[in-house]
C-alpha cells in the first residue's frame, strides 16, 4: 500500500491557526485517494506558524499526483485558517508543493494544484 507524506504549513500572521477538521483528498493521474483526516492524536494541528507533517495511505498506486483538496470542516465554531502550503512526498521520492497562501474562511473544499 503506498505511503505519501503529507506536510502543511500554516501562516504566521495572527489568529492564522485553526481547531477545525481539516481534510485532504489526492487526487493522480491513476485514481483519486479517500478523504483523510489530517489530524495527530493528543497534538493541537494547525497552529499559527507550524508546519505539520502526516502519512496518508492509500490501497493503491494514484500515479502522479495532480492535484490535492483540503476541505475544511467546523469543530466549535467558525475558525478562519490561513494555509500557506501543502507538501506532498511520493512514495518513490518526489516532493511536490501545492501552494495557497490564501485564508479559508468556510466550510468549503479548496482545489491547489502543483506550483
Amino acid at each position: 500500500m503506498p505511503s505519501y507524506t503529507v506536510t502543511v504549513a500554516t501562516g504566521s500572521q495572527w489568529f492564522a491557526g485553526t481547531d477545525d477538521y481539516v481534510y485532504l483528498t489526492l487526487q493522480g493521474t491513476s485514481g483519486c485517494s479517500e478523504r483523510h483526516l489530517l489530524d495527530k492524536p493528543f497534538y493541537n494541528d494547525f497552529e499559527r506558524g507550524a508546519v505539520d507533517s502526516y502519512d496518508v495511505t492509500v490501497e493503491e498506486d494514484l500515479g502522479e499526483i495532480q492535484l490535492i483538496k483540503i476541505e475544511k470542516r467546523k469543530y466549535w465554531y467558525e475558525d478562519d485558517w490561513y494555509l500557506k502550503y501543502v507538501t506532498v512526498k511520493t512514495p518513490v521520492g518526489d516532493y511536490l508543493e501545492f501552494p495557497c497562501y490564501r485564508w479559508i474562511t468556510d466550510e468549503k473544499e479548496v482545489v491547489l494544484r502543483d506550483g
